[in-house]
């Protein structure tokens, strides 16, 4: 799961890790439609990576 976030002032979308606060210009996608996400042309796209979680001792 990843959350797209628009900047319209930047023309910059932002694809990261799923929020945990709703923010009014934010969509939840599953991992296939984040996996499939383009930027609307003239705008740039950002993909955050996430590292996976690290079993605790």
């Amino acid at each position: 799961m990843a959350t797209l976030t628009f900047d319209y002032g930047d023309s910059m979308a932002v694809l990261g890790p799923l929020s945990l606060v709703r923010e009014p210009h934010s969509f939840d996608l599953c991992d296939r439609h984040a996996r499939l996400t383009s930027a609307p042309q003239g705008w740039q796209l950002v993909r955050l990576r996430t590292m996976p979680a690290q079993p605790r001792d």
